[in-house]
């Protein structure tokens, strides 16, 4: 019985001009993956100004709080796109034995405003890093170099 020979160009089978084919592909498909993987995708942002109270806090930390702002904003040890702008101070009030309000000598509530450059989306769910802004959350952690405030409520929003 004669053996048919496969089809040959020159030491190369067909088989084999398959193979540097198909690698040589995979090869610029990756080439390709990696040489645009730095390529940046522009998302729309908008400035937004919030103010965050914080109750009940002793009276001193306003005026440590006052001489170190501006402080940019934080979050997990990073800094984000934005910062604490200013710091306002009101009294707190408690409640007497009389039923009569008065003021604490001994703490104030401070009213932190802060600016952000957050993604414009669709659904506008405003976030300042991993953190919500909205009009009433109360468990807002006011957090920068070096100022930070747990259980805030933002009191207000502007876009």
């Amino acid at each position: 019985m004669e053996q048919k020979k496969s089809f040959r160009i020159g030491k190369f089978n067909v088989i084999d001009i398959i193979a540097v084919a198909l690698i040589l592909a995979v090869a610029l498909y990756a080439a390709a993956r990696l040489l645009n993987r730095g390529g940046t995708i522009e998302v729309p942002t908008m400035e937004i100004t919030y103010v965050v109270r914080v109750q009940n806090v002793a009276t001193e930390l306003y005026e440590t709080s006052a001489a170190n702002l501006p402080s940019p904003l934080m979050a997990s040890g990073a800094r984000l796109n934005g910062q604490i702008e200013s710091v306002e101070m009101t009294p707190y009030l408690v409640l007497g034995p009389d039923g009569q309000w008065y003021e604490d000598p001994d703490h104030v509530n401070l009213y932190f405003t802060c600016t952000a450059t957050v993604p414009q989306e669709e659904v506008m769910t405003t976030k300042v890093g991993e953190q919500e802004v909205r009009i009433g959350k109360t468990d807002y952690i006011m957090k920068s170099e070096t100022v930070e405030f747990q259980n805030g409520t933002v009191i207000d929003v502007r876009r």
